[in-house]
């Protein structure tokens, strides 16, 4: 009987190990499950404003369907601003302004939600493509490694 004393204690550190290393496991998998949480948040949020801005363009067929020419297209939409003819029931304001009135709001949602984002409008007739680029990795740096969501349409 003499030979075991203190192997209760030898058995108490081995599972204090055991569960330590069972906790970091257990943090490491809410890290992760919070990282892809925040992806999936950041998917469906560039989903949702493609076809915002999508939609917008079909409202506005009179300037949209000018193609390459369009303000949709050649108005960068971090550059645009808000027209204020445009914003009200009651105003009056052209089909380009009301273009650069959409992508002035649309670019304020959208630099809103993404840390940081790459966006691009194309026209190849007769179809508008979409595409929202961010800093998924959150390395102030938007490359092949962060994800893209790309969305084609017609009017």
């Amino acid at each position: 009987m003499k030979n075991t004393k203190g192997f209760t204690l030898v058995e108490v550190l081995v599972t204090m190990v055991i569960m330590a290393i069972g906790l970091l496991g257990l943090a490491g998998l809410q890290g992760a499950s919070l990282k892809n949480n925040q992806s999936a948040y950041y998917r469906s949020q560039a989903t949702q404003l493609a076809y915002d801005l999508a939609d917008r363009m079909r409202a506005n067929v009179a300037e949209a369907s000018k193609g390459s020419t369009s303000t949709y297209i050649t108005k960068t939409p971090s550059t645009a601003v808000t027209k204020t003819g445009c914003t009200a029931v009651s105003g009056t304001c052209t089909p380009a302004q009301m273009a650069e009135n959409d992508l002035a709001e649309w670019y304020s949602d959208l630099d809103n939600i993404f840390p940081g984002n790459l966006i691009s409008i194309g026209f190849a007739a007769p179809i508008f493509t979409i595409s929202i680029n961010w800093d998924d990795n959150r390395d102030s740096n938007i490359d092949n490694n962060d994800p893209n969501f790309q969305m084609s349409f017609q009017l």
